[in-house]
C-alpha cells in the first residue's frame, strides 16, 4: 500500500517540477475555476489530516490545513508532498490495522465512523487519484502535457487505446 501511494504522490511532484507557479495557481479554467495548486493542496490536506490524527486515533477530514503557499507556489507544494511521503514511510504494515475514529462532513453535518488506518489511507489514495484526474483536465485546458500516461488514472480503469 505504501509503495502504491508513494508512486502516485511522486506523480504530483513530477508535475510540480515541470510547471511554473503561474500555471500552478491559474484559476481560469471553467466550470470550477480551481487551480492545479488548490487541488494538490486539498489532496495533501487529506493525508495530513490522517497523519495529524494517528497518535490520538482521531481523524477529522474537515479540519484541513489549507496552506495557501502550498496552493500557490510549486516549491511549497513539493515540500508538502515530501512531508506527506516522509510520514507515509514512517508507517508499518501493522499500523494499517489501527482503529481510528474518522470524522467528516458529508453534506448534512459531521459524522464519525470507525475505520482502520489502512482503509483511511486507501480512501485518501483514491481521493488523490480522483483529484489528479481533475488536474489532468485543468492541465489539458492550459495546454500543459501530462507528466506521465498514468497520471489521474485509477489502476482498475480501462484505458482507451489511442485513436489512429
Amino acid at each position: 500500500m505504501i509503495d502504491a501511494i508513494d508512486k502516485n504522490l511522486q506523480r504530483g511532484i513530477k508535475l510540480l517540477n515541470a510547471i511554473s507557479d503561474e500555471e500552478y495557481s491559474d484559476k481560469s479554467v471553467p466550470p470550477y475555476y480551481s487551480s492545479i495548486g488548490a487541488n494538490m493542496r486539498h489532496v495533501l490536506d487529506v493525508f495530513a489530516c490522517l497523519f495529524n490524527g494517528i497518535d490520538k486515533k482521531i481523524v477529522d477530514f474537515s479540519d484541513r490545513e489549507r496552506n495557501q503557499l502550498a496552493e500557490e507556489k510549486t516549491k511549497f507544494g513539493i515540500e508538502y508532498f515530501n512531508d506527506v511521503i516522509t510520514q507515509l514511510h514512517a508507517l508499518t504494515i501493522t499500523d494499517f490495522d489501527i482503529i481510528v475514529a474518522v470524522t467528516d462532513d458529508l453534506g448534512t453535518g459531521k459524522i464519525t465512523v470507525n475505520y482502520t488506518l489502512g482503509s483511511a489511507l486507501t480512501q485518501a489514495h483514491s481521493h488523490a487519484i480522483h483529484h489528479f484526474a481533475s488536474i489532468g483536465f485543468i492541465i489539458n485546458q492550459l495546454g500543459i502535457a501530462l507528466p506521465d500516461k498514468d497520471f489521474g488514472y485509477n489502476p482498475t480503469t480501462l484505458k482507451r487505446e489511442a485513436v489512429k
